[in-house]
C-alpha cells in the first residue's frame, strides 16, 4: 500500500498541477497581449472539483471484505484533471485581442499564492506522516 496515494494527496497533486498549468497559460496570455486576434485562455479546475464533490453519490470510505458477512464499501474519489479553456466571446482591443494585461498580472499573483499554499499543505501532510511513522519530529 502506498501511503501517499490517498484521495487527499490525489486532490492536492491535481491542484498543484492545475496551478502550474495556470501559470503557463497566464504567461502565454501576457506574452500575446499585442498579438492580433489572440484569445486568452484560462485553466478550469476548482469548478470541476467542486462539481465532482457535489455530485458524488458514493460513500467516502474504502473497505475490504474479510468475511462473507461483511458489507462491501466501495468508493470512488472525484479527482478531475485541470482543463484549458479559451475565451472566444470577448474582444477588448481594436485588433480583437481580449487580453487585459493588468487582469492577467493580478491572476498571476493570485495563482502564485495558491501554488504556495498547496505546496505548504503537501509539505505539512508529508511531515505529519513522517512524524506518525517515526514517532518524533
Amino acid at each position: 500500500m502506498e501511503v501517499l496515494s490517498g484521495a487527499a494527496f490525489q486532490r492536492l497533486e491535481n491542484a498543484i498541477n492545475a496551478a502550474a498549468m495556470r501559470q503557463r497559460v497566464l504567461a502565454n496570455n501576457i506574452a500575446n497581449v499585442d498579438t492580433p486576434y489572440f484569445k486568452r485562455s484560462d485553466v478550469v479546475f476548482e469548478e470541476l472539483l467542486s462539481q465532482a464533490i457535489g455530485n458524488q453519490q458514493t460513500p467516502m470510505l474504502t473497505g475490504g471484505v474479510t468475511n462473507p458477512r461483511h458489507f462491501p464499501i466501495n468508493s470512488s474519489y472525484p479527482t478531475p484533471s485541470p482543463k484549458v479553456v479559451t475565451d472566444e466571446s470577448t474582444a477588448i482591443n481594436n485588433n480583437r485581442n481580449n487580453v487585459d494585461v493588468d487582469k492577467e498580472m493580478a491572476m498571476l499573483a493570485e495563482n502564485q499564492l495558491r501554488y504556495n499554499l498547496i505546496a505548504q499543505q503537501i509539505n505539512h501532510d508529508a511531515k505529519m506522516m513522517r512524524i506518525g511513522i517515526r514517532g518524533s519530529v
